[in-house]
């Protein structure tokens, strides 16, 4: 996303853009590379991204948008309060 906005905290990087083909809708991808460890770990990343942004977006998350949230290498084995703290900021300084 080079056109869009960032935001950064310590278990987890959120990207954002305008949609380019819709109006309106919410948009989600999620991102965990390899620097964070094996498949299993990756995976449940992502899982505990999945269920967070699940419960954030919908409130925080802006219609017409696309986001993607990438996980860091804390993501995996932070507390969950502080993930989904992190998550929320996150898109306060999006919106």
């Amino acid at each position: 996303m080079r056109d869009g906005k960032y935001a950064a905290r310590k278990s987890v990087v959120i990207q954002s853009r305008r949609a380019k083909d819709r109006k309106t809708g919410i948009s989600v991808g999620f991102t965990a590379t390899k620097k964070i460890g094996n498949a299993v770990i990756r995976n449940r990343a992502k899982r505990r991204l999945r269920e967070c942004a699940r419960q954030f977006l919908p409130k925080y998350g802006k219609d017409g948008f696309d986001y993607v949230l990438i996980a860091r290498k804390d993501t995996p084995n932070i507390k969950w309060q502080q993930l989904c703290k992190d998550i929320e900021k996150a898109l306060l300084r999006l919106s």
